[in-house]
């Protein structure tokens, strides 16, 4: 039992070895994923147990939509190792999501869509955000507005205006997800798009656009003339 931990440490510890002598540019993604990973266990080292991993998710693409109970489902892959890789997965989201707001100035729907896509496309519940706006068009924050259904009982000019309100946002955008990967806009969707526009109005804070995503394809209600 001692022998075979000894080995999985010493495996393991490889690719931090190389990472010093190196530089982090050259390791491979099994090699990354294994020092999140860590330990081996009785069958395999580190490095096997990330191999297994993409091989499970089909590279590092797949991983990107994984959670933890998929990672659970693969051997060798506990609580433990499931929460650490998935927590780095929402750490690169992050980071990519406000490397995105610097790449892309928000003079288009277009540019919107880039950034939200990713997150939103995959999601099998309805996910309604609030895009917020200075005085420029620079992004303030995005909040999360409702989880679940697009109906106007959930999405309440009160719960949207607050927010705008709360950070001085002088315009404002939706951005919300179909599931079904169709971004064409429902009854529902005019409906509400219609009573935030008309309440943003008595505000002073103007509804710019709603912005639907869909399976790699996004609707804009500015570019369809809606608004």
């Amino acid at each position: 039992m001692e022998k075979v931990k000894i080995k999985d440490i010493e495996v393991s510890s490889r690719p931090r070895e190389k990472m010093a002598s190196e530089g982090i540019d050259r390791l491979t993604n099994e090699e990354l994923l294994a020092i999140l990973i860590n330990t081996g266990n009785r069958d395999l080292s580190a490095i096997g147990l990330a191999e297994n991993v993409l091989r499970h998710t089909v590279g590092i693409r797949g991983l990107v939509h994984a959670d933890i109970t998929s990672l659970q489902k693969i051997k060798g892959i506990g609580p433990a190792k499931a929460t650490t890789i998935f927590a780095a997965i929402e750490l690169a989201r992050r980071i990519s999501k406000l490397e995105s707001r610097e790449k892309f100035s928000i003079k288009s729907p277009e540019s919107i869509a880039d950034i939200f896509m990713e997150e939103m496309r995959y999601k099998s519940r309805e996910i309604v955000k609030l895009l917020l706006l200075d005085t420029k068009n620079n992004i303030i924050t995005d909040v999360m507005v409702s989880e679940g259904s697009l109906n106007a009982s959930i999405v309440h000019p009160r719960e949207v205006f607050l927010e705008a309100i709360k950070r001085s946002a002088n315009s404002i955008i939706l951005v919300h997800n179909h599931p079904s990967g169709d971004p064409t806009p429902s009854h529902e969707d005019h409906k509400i798009t219609k009573r935030i526009q008309e309440s943003g109005r008595l505000l002073g804070i103007e509804l710019i656009d709603h912005i639907i995503i869909g399976d790699g394809k996004y609707c804009s209600f500015k570019e369809m003339q809606y608004i």
